[in-house]
């Protein structure tokens, strides 16, 4: 990176003109440094060792009780809610999707916190991580949820940060006078302690005599409060735990534990950090058996302790994206988007963790091919906002594959109908089609 810019006077300016907080500053003063500097953002085959000491979900919840009103009470429930369904063809906040017929993921989450408060008798807290594009439609949505004190703000809502792209060639903000918005980008989910810390949300939790924290992220339904595990948590004095879950040939481009030689410190490595080299064996699933579902157990006496004595920065891996300033214009200016990982918050402490679950625990929806199958009859969700396969599944979802061109959009899903799913093993649909609501199927399906 000779001949760049260190000058970080430009970019300090910048975010301090929309009113970004000193730990959003200095967290992405931290992330243009490590992009200045001649440090590798890369973590080759030769650092790392498979992960080891990956504990058993079953076996850890299969030996503790559920938590008690008190662990819950100093416990708060964080939803990452900053996406916004743009790749199924929405406008606004991704958790407004309707899974069944007027339930939303954003009803499925406050449901469950609402059982929890009526399981412990006590507040359990939730806290949404909204961005600035999702704000406002998220708030309006929980207005019917008023009288639990959903739609406050300053009871639920804690707003993501925003970081300038910057110049491939000076490592300044760009500019973009003909849409300045396009000027920023998300700094990704590793802004969760920035945001913590920058909001006052971090030193409010803590006041108020809260050690724990379930995080994960909104659009993930098998991302559900377990006490019993939350018991273990408390009690196993680990200051961070990581869910993962086995690798399959799904999986083979998503970022995987690993162990580092150099201290036995398990780490986290995205592909965007393999050398080109290594791909191949990044994508082994035998070598590299676990990868992260985002869900992740934090204390927060814990993460307020290591940010202060760092400078109050988490001083995070950075993932370097090369994009355009506009995404849609292949010939506007080529910037950084810089981001970090939350997840890369393992290799910071200490007696960190990671814990192998069922596969149930990571049930993302991404593409319409995964809202399909949570509208169907194959996931059950319960009074209290909780879902689980159908038994007739057998504890295995059904894959579906619905043609990326045909069904990219959610509108599409209407034109083709709810089946039955519970008895199906794999459905692929490749042609425009259209199934009768409930239609029974079964075994594999190809249309």
């Amino acid at each position: 990176m000779a001949g760049m810019s260190n000058d970080f006077s430009a970019i300090e300016t910048k975010m301090q003109g929309v009113g970004l907080s000193r730990a959003a500053i200095d967290a992405f003063r931290h992330s243009v440094r490590v992009l200045s500097s001649n440090e590798s953002m890369l973590i080759s085959e030769d650092e790392i060792a498979p992960a080891e000491g990956v504990e058993a979900w079953e076996d850890l919840v299969a030996q503790s009780a559920p938590a008690d009103a008190d662990m819950l009470r100093q416990t708060v429930v964080v939803k990452l809610n900053g996406g916004l369904g743009t790749g199924m063809g929405l406008q606004k906040a991704k958790s407004l999707l309707e899974i069944k017929p007027g339930v939303t993921f954003l009803d499925l989450i406050v449901r469950q916190v609402q059982s929890l408060r009526r399981q412990a008798g006590c507040h359990v807290n939730l806290l949404l991580m909204d961005s600035f594009s999702t704000s406002d439609d998220t708030m309006a949505y929980l207005a019917r949820y008023a009288e639990d004190g959903f739609a406050d703000r300053g009871n639920v809502e804690m707003l993501q940060n925003r970081v300038p792209k910057l110049t491939v060639d000076t490592l300044q903000p760009v500019e973009f006078p003909a849409n300045p918005d396009l000027e920023w980008c998300p700094p990704g989910h590793g802004d969760i302690y920035p945001a913590l810390v920058g909001s006052g949300w971090l030193e409010k939790l803590l006041a108020a005599g809260v050690k724990y924290a379930f995080v994960s992220n909104s659009d993930n339904l098998g991302a559900q409060m377990d006490t019993r595990f939350l018991r273990w948590f408390a009690e196993s004095g680990a200051p961070f735990v990581m869910e993962v879950t086995r690798r399959t040939e799904a999986d083979k481009k998503g970022g995987h534990l690993a162990t580092r030689k150099a201290d036995g410190q398990p780490i986290l490595r995205e592909v965007a950090q393999c050398p080109a080299a290594d791909v191949p064996e990044f994508q082994n699933i035998d070598k590299h058996r676990f990868f992260n579902t985002n869900n992740l157990w934090i204390r927060l006496d814990a993460l307020k302790e290591y940010l202060d004595a760092h400078g109050g920065v988490m001083p995070l891996p950075v993932i370097r994206n090369v994009k355009t300033v506009d995404p849609r214009d292949a010939a506007s200016a080529k910037v950084y988007q810089l981001e970090t990982a939350m997840g890369a918050a393992i290799q910071c402490f200490a007696g960190a963790r990671a814990v192998c679950v069922p596969r149930s625990r990571f049930f993302p929806v991404k593409t319409c091919s995964d809202l399909l199958l949570l509208r169907s009859d194959a996931v059950e969700i319960d009074a209290d906002g909780r879902m689980a396969l159908a038994p007739e599944c057998g504890g295995v979802a059904p894959v579906v594959l619905l043609d990326s061109k045909l069904y990219k959009l959610v509108d599409s899903l209407d034109e083709l109908g709810v089946p039955s799913l519970k008895h199906v093993k794999r459905l692929a649909v490749a042609k425009p089609h259209r199934f009768s609501p409930g239609e029974p199927l079964a075994g594999n399906v190809e249309i």
